[in-house]
């Protein structure tokens, strides 16, 4: 079938996963790790009456003060979802659905047919598609330009740019060499209350902040701040920016993320995102 006639129905995802009003954000965080999905519906007697996204676990567990902060096993997933989501029904374009995506600033649509959540589609459902595969051009052509932090920027401040300009954060080394990524899947998963106790295994490197020359690790002095360094990802899966768009894709897919570090003889710059190939998609 050729791309432009493919519609939701064709590939949207069923069954879907969905929780209660009065989940847990705890156990709909785990779900998210278990299946390894990006969001969760919420169904309230049997009717969608929302969605929660890493998104919004990223900004209401990372956002407020951590003597203020309701641990996720004591915040029920109403507090944290965002109501009245929009839908579409199983014959609508992919390029309908990739405009809404971009208008309205969301990552997946429910599938309704006749009152009845049907699927779901999402952003990495579109860029399986044939409308993102086929695409021409290069990733210079689409990549935007990266906005920065330092390993040591406290994540507060990281958490204030990504909200200000909704855009990832590339994280950098005093010479300017790219040390990783933070997105909302690291501030959605990031366990401040593990990091403090020592991690996993009650060991945790030593890391020395190069301003106020305080350490952490085992030992250490508990109100430490956290920083860039402590949640991001590293190593960034990078791009050359003559790279043809298909390769790109191919390379999200392969890798399983949604954005690209843009790397020319050893400089950052740029980064292209799941959202830039989705406006070509979307034209």
């Amino acid at each position: 079938m050729p791309a432009r006639y493919l519609t939701a129905r064709d590939v949207m995802s069923a069954p879907v996963f969905a929780v209660s009003p009065g989940d847990t954000v705890a156990h709909a965080r785990n779900l998210m790790v278990r299946h390894k999905i990006s969001r969760v519906l919420v169904m309230d007697a049997g009717k969608l009456s929302g969605v929660l996204t890493k998104k919004d676990l990223g900004y209401h567990l990372q956002q407020e003060a951590a003597w203020r902060r309701r641990p996720p096993d004591q915040t029920t997933v109403s507090e944290y979802a965002t109501p009245g989501p929009v839908v579409v029904a199983p014959e609508t374009l992919l390029r309908t659905i990739a405009g809404i995506f971009l208008a309205k600033n969301i990552g997946c649509v429910p599938v309704v047919d006749h009152g009845t959540v049907t699927g779901i589609v999402t952003k990495t459902d579109l860029m399986k598609s044939a409308f993102a595969t086929g695409l021409s051009g290069t990733v210079r052509d689409v990549m935007e330009d990266a906005v920065t932090v330092s390993h040591w920027h406290s994540l507060a401040h990281v958490i204030g740019l990504m909200k200000e300009r909704d855009k990832k954060m590339v994280v950098t080394n005093s010479d300017g060499s790219v040390a990783g990524i933070i997105t909302e899947t690291n501030l959605a998963f990031h366990d401040e209350n593990r990091r403090r106790s020592g991690g996993m295994n009650n060991e945790e490197p030593v890391r020395k902040h190069e301003n106020a020359g305080f350490l952490s690790g085992p030992g250490s002095p508990v109100n430490v701040p956290v920083t860039a360094g402590d949640v991001m990802t590293s190593p960034v899966i990078t791009v050359a920016p003559e790279r043809p768009l298909p390769y790109a894709v191919g390379l999200m897919q392969s890798k399983k993320v949604n954005n690209l570090v843009v790397v020319e003889n050893d400089t950052l710059v740029g980064i292209v995102k799941r959202d830039d190939i989705l406006k070509e998609v979307a034209k």
